[in-house]
């Protein structure tokens, strides 16, 4: 636009400007091109009818961190893991001391819960007679405290009648001077 808000009917151009014919950018074909999923995002390109193994990618990946991080040759450390991984992904255990109380049977395992449940219980009976201790000691001292504030109280009333006493016998003084 011109400073003198004119229209400009033949623009300015260019010397010797041999371009070819300009096209504005929104006038060019756009999205030529379509992104299609690729495998592992689901869809058809996960149509293949073998799933992956997902345990044992994640098994494997650990073995080898492992293997890295404490020097043991991969070969190794994949023969360890495949006989006891370092970490269960089964919700059931498959050995050690949780398995053994799977197993007892249900009047053991009953009268185990019930015992623990007494002790929680018990426990929670004791919190609760210390808390009504509490309760006794705190109005304990609150009365305690009543009784400081009635002496404060007492003390400064004392305080004040010798004051008023002090001020008229002086007052009486300087009357008796004065007649």
């Amino acid at each position: 636009m011109t400073t003198a808000h004119r229209p400009t009917f033949d623009p300015a151009q260019g010397k010797e400007a041999l371009r070819g014919p300009a096209y504005h950018q929104r006038l060019l074909p756009a999205h030529k091109h379509l992104k299609v999923r690729q495998p592992g995002q689901g869809g058809v390109a996960d149509a293949d009818p073998s799933p992956r193994d997902l345990r044992a990618e994640l098994l494997q990946a650990e073995a080898a961190h492992f293997a890295k991080k404490n020097g043991v040759p991969v070969d190794q450390q994949a023969i360890a893991e495949s006989s006891v991984p370092k970490r269960q992904l089964e919700a059931a255990p498959q050995g050690g001391g949780d398995g053994d109380i799977e197993e007892e049977d249900p009047e053991a395992k009953r009268r185990r819960i019930l015992e623990e449940t007494r002790d929680i219980d018990a426990d929670s009976d004791a919190s609760e007679e210390d808390s009504s201790d509490e309760d006794s000691d705190d109005e304990d001292e609150a009365a305690e405290l009543m009784r400081e504030l009635e002496k404060i109280k007492k003390e400064r009333l004392e305080q004040k009648e010798k004051e008023v006493s002090r001020f008229l016998a002086s007052l009486n003084s300087i009357m008796v001077a004065n007649a």
